[in-house]
C-alpha cells in the first residue's frame, strides 16, 4: 500500500523558509494520515480523503483559499479516476462548495460524469453540498492588489495503491489566479488526472501545457504498453520540453514504483512507502 501527494507549483517556497516549513509540515501530516486511512480503505476512497484534506488547508490552491479569477470569483475544478473501474468524473469551474473532489466522487455513480459551471453547482446543491465561500482575506487582498503569485498557491493531487493492487488518482485546483473567467485547467481532464490498472498520475503546472501534451494519460498509456513509470515519464517530459512546457507529476505504478518529476525544482510533494518522504 503506497501513497503520494503533491501541493503544486507557483509557490515561493524556494525563497520563503517559513512557507516551505509550513508546507512540509502540512504535507507530512496529510500523507501520514492518509496512509493510515489507506490501511482499511480502497485507493479510490483514499485519494478522495487525501485531496479533501488538501482542499481544506489554505496553504494550497484548492478548495479553501483558492485563487480568485479576474471577475472576482473563485471557480474550482477537480477530478477523480478509479483505475479499477476506469471511471473518470469531475467538476469544472464550480462555485461556492467546500470540497469539489467530493462532488466528483458523487458523479462516479451517474451516467453524466463531468459537469461544469451552473450545472455542476445545481448538482452539488441537490446532493447535499451546502454553500461555502472559499475566499480568505489574503486571497482578497492579493486580488485587490493584483498580486497573483502568492506563497500559498498550488494545485493538489493524490495517487494511491491499495492492498488489493488497485490504483486511483485525484486532482483539485483553484486555478492560476486572475485568469479569464471560466478558463478550464487540466485538473478536471484526463490530461491532468488519469489512472488505470497499470498506473495513476496527477499533474500540476501550466494547465494549457499539460493539455497540449495529454500528459497524464500519455504517461499511463506508456506504462500500459510496457514502459516503467520512470521511462514513461521521462519520455513524456522530453516531448513537453520541445515547446518549453511547464509541469510536474506524481505517480504510482501497479508494480509499486513511486515516481515524481517536474520541470521546476520546487514542486511540493510527499509520499509514504514504508517510510515518510517529504520534499519541497
Amino acid at each position: 500500500m503506497k501513497i503520494i501527494i503533491h501541493g503544486g507549483f507557483f509557490s515561493e517556497s524556494d525563497t520563503n523558509q517559513e512557507t516551505k516549513k509550513a508546507k512540509q509540515d502540512a504535507l507530512s501530516a496529510i500523507v501520514s494520515q492518509s496512509h493510515h486511512y489507506l490501511q482499511t480503505h480502497t485507493a479510490l476512497e483514499t485519494v478522495i480523503y487525501a485531496v479533501s484534506l488538501l482542499e481544506d488547508d489554505e496553504l494550497f490552491n484548492a478548495g479553501l483559499g483558492s485563487q480568485i479569477q479576474s471577475d472576482g470569483k473563485i471557480r474550482l475544478s477537480a477530478s477523480l479516476m478509479d483505475g479499477k473501474s476506469q471511471k473518470f468524473s469531475g467538476v469544472i469551474n464550480i462555485e461556492n462548495v467546500k470540497n469539489p473532489i467530493q462532488v466528483a466522487e458523487k458523479l462516479q455513480n451517474f451516467d453524466d460524469k463531468v459537469l461544469s459551471g451552473a450545472g455542476a453547482l445545481n448538482f452539488a446543491r441537490q446532493h447535499g453540498f451546502d454553500f461555502f465561500n472559499p475566499i480568505i482575506p489574503q486571497r482578497q487582498e492579493e486580488y485587490e492588489q493584483k498580486l497573483f503569485q502568492s506563497t500559498r498557491t498550488g494545485t493538489v493531487g493524490c495517487v494511491a495503491l491499495d492492498a488489493e493492487g488497485n490504483l486511483a488518482a485525484a486532482t483539485s485546483t483553484g486555478g492560476k489566479g486572475f485568469e479569464i473567467p471560466c478558463r478550464v485547467s487540466d485538473s478536471a481532464t484526463v490530461a491532468g488526472n488519469f489512472a488505470n490498472e497499470y498506473a495513476g498520475i496527477s499533474c500540476t503546472g501550466v494547465g494549457e501545457d499539460i493539455v497540449s501534451t495529454a500528459l497524464a494519460s500519455k504517461i499511463v498509456t506508456r506504462v500500459t504498453d510496457g514502459f516503467t513509470l520512470k521511462e514513461a515519464s521521462e519520455k513524456s517530459f522530453a516531448e513537453l520540453k520541445t515547446f518549453e512546457g511547464f509541469a510536474g507529476i506524481i505517480g504510482i505504478s501497479s508494480k509499486g514504483e513511486i515516481y515524481h518529476t517536474d520541470s521546476h525544482p520546487y514542486m511540493v510533494w510527499a509520499a509514504f512507502d514504508g517510510s515518510l518522504q517529504v520534499f519541497n
